[in-house]
């Protein structure tokens, strides 16, 4: 019934008709033919209380996912029967025309706009979007001013392709080096995390166009996602998975927040009205609406209850649920009238309903400039023993690995992106200057075109075909190598992405043949008094310890976007001193991350056995036993070695760093910190100055040094100085002391430690806090079921 009742509304709409009123006069009934209100013409109450029940839930329920898959639940053959208006966008939303609401299009992007690059019958243009670098990539940069002008890029992409929401940045925090998607999220730390998306969220939107940061939250691995309960304590939460997701809310205001697939607490993140209004909305001030990850959820009406706005991309049984709940007075339509309230308000700001004449031709050409010059900001260069980089401006290059004339510029899934070119570090380093093996070059390129081919299809929608075999390089050819180039340089290549986490064998551990690769160039090339360069070309962390020793530099290139190769080349030939810093610790091995003996959670038992689809999973639980102790704060706290720290990272100069001076001894209000960085060293670069503050943790369990502020200096030259100051206030400082539901700063003594990384600390200084200072009592929400202790022990 409610579903042939809402058809019959859909057919009336798109009539564009008017409405028949009926009033009563002192001369008996008469019939009066009005206008309707309008959206942006008449009060949005007006435009609210004029939807009829049907009308109010289309536009909460987005058109459905034209696609013929039979996972897939039915949606309306009415809405599949309508055009896209940017094929390959991800969603849209339901258009009324008789009130003046348009349809939103929402699109995925955290590494570009991921839209169709063909449509049907238009065969006249080809619809690239720029592949920028990774999220990680952008972190590493430490550079928001930077990271600020890569989204204005993406906004105007998204605004020229008619998109009105880029569902990006993902947030979710690197908690364990095997995330599948950590590619698309910046850090392990939320500081530096929040600062990033800030700074994203507030370029993209500047041009007009929405975003919708996501996973909301505690989503930090890919198995089982839609089916996995995130067991995380309420401080652990706060301080670290939450903290990032409210900097941005704070500082940006996003148009949207996506929320999550997994449960968090018992609760699924998309019907938790703790998360979505009790602190979203009530605490930090969130203005905008949320909406589901595509499929999320499982109750539509608990959704609109907990203040989970729009369902995407939408399907029939959510509507008819929806409608029914209201006639039967499960949810009112009060809670309604507010969800669609606050997508309304955001509806009113969207080019769509400006009727923005978007040109589907985005200046490509500069973008790809940017996401060069970024590619080469973000880039960390680990090892140089002896200066063997900057490579000289001429020679012959030894290129090993697939990566080198295939690299991965982005992950795969929704991080995905159509970009119009790949630039090889093969063609990067010979636009350059320097002459690639060409035997050797040419073998490879043949080996990849034929491996691509022969390679099986992938069997899921979204997922990658499996990667080709690393081609294989005898020890002989390498010896014979080594006597004609001046130097090897070798690409170690790892991609990742949506729906698998990655593996320790053979991907977080390189493989045999990528051992056996480094072994011999290693051997060959030394004994003939040459260099060996690894780049890599990664999507997440890789086990280094073992094998660094042999190699004279690696670069950590990461995901560099469609650029790959000419922004390598800019970095190890030094036409870009390389300034990146880790965002995220490398460990000495696996077992070393605090999360490793829980990640990525245990199948339930009596699910053990269930043939669980690789989309949704089998109903699983992760505990977050380490607490707030993730990456750096782990590893700094227990005295737990890293191969590299979290902020490390070597310049082709040196830089010192003078005693921090502070503006007062004690806090009252805020403390001023002000840092001199000299360029000691011969080239010009550029230094990120660490804030690290160790708490007195008297009164709650803290760890040795967390991240309190960082900046970037700009382009030094040899013997310049720039003074950079940070500032911090008692919320910077303070914890969340769980037993009173408050945001605490402890009174004592703090240690102020300025650091090239969280590990080397180079100068230091002390203020006191006089009493213990409150900054905010929020009460407890989101509580573990299970007893969990605040530092995530059961």
């Amino acid at each position: 019934m409610a579903s042939s009742r809402l058809a019959t509304t859909r057919a009336f709409l798109r009539a564009g008709l008017f409405v028949s009123v009926f009033s009563a006069s002192a001369t008996g009934v008469v019939m009066a033919q009005h206008h309707v209100p309008r959206l942006g013409i008449s009060p949005l109450a007006d435009v609210v209380a004029a939807m009829t029940l049907e009308e109010k839930v289309s536009l909460l329920v987005g058109m459905g996912m034209n696609l013929d898959l039979p996972i897939l639940p039915p949606i309306d053959p009415a809405d599949a029967a309508v055009p896209e208006k940017v094929p390959g966008a991800a969603g849209r939303t339901h258009a009324i025309p008789r009130l003046g609401i348009p349809s939103l299009t929402l699109a995925d992007g955290p590494a570009g706009l991921r839209i169709a690059p063909v449509r049907e019958g238009d065969e006249s243009q080809t619809y690239f979007a720029t592949a920028f670098p990774v999220a990680t990539l952008m972190a590493s940069s430490w550079d928001t001013a930077m990271v600020r002008m890569v989204g204005k890029a993406f906004g105007r992409e998204v605004r020229e392709y008619g998109v009105d929401i880029l569902l990006a940045p993902g947030m979710n925090i690197h908690r364990n080096p095997l995330g599948g998607r950590n590619f698309e999220y910046y850090s392990e730390d939320p500081l530096l995390s929040g600062s990033m998306a800030a700074a994203f969220v507030a370029g993209v939107q500047s041009e007009g166009v929405g975003t919708a940061p996501k996973h909301f939250v505690a989503n930090n691995q890919e198995f089982n996602r839609m089916r996995s309960n995130s067991l995380v304590s309420e401080r652990a939460l706060r301080e670290i998975y939450l903290k990032g997701f409210e900097m941005v809310v704070r500082r940006s205001q996003p148009w949207a927040v996506m929320t999550a697939y997994n449960f968090i607490n018992g609760t699924h993140a998309p019907e938790s009205r703790d998360l979505l209004t009790g602190i979203l909305r009530n605490e930090w001030g969130f203005t905008g609406f949320v909406v589901t990850d595509w499929f999320g959820g499982i109750d539509p009406v608990a959704m609109m209850k907990a203040g989970n706005d729009m369902l995407m991309p939408g399907f029939l049984a959510q509507t008819d649920a929806i409608v029914a709940a209201v006639a039967a007075g499960a949810l009112s339509e009060a809670q309604l009238d507010a969800n669609v309230t606050r997508v309304l308000k955001i509806v009113l700001q969207s080019p769509a309903f400006d009727d923005y004449p978007y040109s589907d031709r985005p200046d490509l050409e500069a973008h790809a400039a940017l996401a060069r010059r970024v590619a080469g900001e973000g880039m960390v260069l680990l090892e140089n023993e002896g200066g063997a980089l900057p490579l000289p401006a001429t020679g012959t290059v030894a290129l090993f690995g697939n990566a080198a004339y295939d690299p991965w510029v982005g992950g795969t899934g929704s991080g995905d992106v159509n970009e119009a070119y790949v630039v090889g570090v093969d063609q990067g380093l010979a636009t350059l200057g320097l002459t690639i093996e060409p035997d050797l070059r040419d073998d490879y390129r043949a080996y990849i075109e034929r491996a691509k081919a022969e390679r099986p299809p992938s069997p899921i929608v979204f997922l990658p075909p499996p990667p080709i075999a690393e081609f294989e390089v005898s020890a002989e050819r390498i010896a014979t190598l080594a006597g004609s180039a001046d130097v090897a340089v070798i690409v170690v290549g790892r991609n990742a992405g949506e729906f698998r986490d990655r593996e320790e064998e053979a991907d977080f551990l390189l493989t045999e043949g990528e051992r056996s690769m480094i072994d011999a160039a290693s051997t060959a090339f030394h004994a003939a008094g040459k260099r060996v360069v690894v780049v890599l070309n990664i999507a997440g962390v890789v086990e280094v310890a073992s094998w660094r020793h042999q190699v004279d530099a690696i670069l950590l290139a990461w995901q560099p976007g469609q650029e790959a190769g000419n922004a390598i080349a800019d970095v190890v030939t030094g036409r870009v001193n390389p300034s990146g810093r880790l965002p995220m610790t490398f460990p000495m091995r696996y077992a070393d991350v605090s999360s490793a003996a829980n990640f990525p959670g245990d199948v339930l038992p009596g699910f053990e056995n269930e043939q669980g689809s690789p989309l949704i999973g089998r109903p699983t639980e992760v505990r977050y036993e380490e607490g707030i102790f993730v990456g750096y704060r782990h590893h700094e706290t227990f005295g737990v070695p890293a191969a590299y720290p979290f902020g490390y990272g070597l310049s082709y100069t040196t830089f010192t760093h003078g005693a921090p001076s502070l503006s007062a001894a004690s806090l009252d209000g805020e403390i001023a910190v002000t840092v001199e960085v000299t360029n000691a060293g011969k080239v010009a670069g550029r230094e990120v100055v660490q804030l690290y503050v160790r708490a007195p943790g008297e009164t709650l369990e803290k760890p040795a040094r967390e991240l309190r502020a960082f900046a970037k200096t700009g382009m030094l030259r040899p013997g310049e100085s720039e003074r950079v100051t940070m500032v911090l206030t008692a919320a910077d400082l303070a914890s969340f002391d769980t037993a009173r539901g408050a945001w605490v700063t402890e009174a004592g003594a703090y240690d102020v430690q300025i650091g090239a990384s969280a590990h080397a600390i180079a100068g230091r200084a002390r203020f006191d806090v006089p009493r213990e200072l409150v900054v905010a009592r929020v009460g407890n929400l989101l509580t573990p079921p299970v007893p969990i202790d605040e530092m995530g022990r059961r």
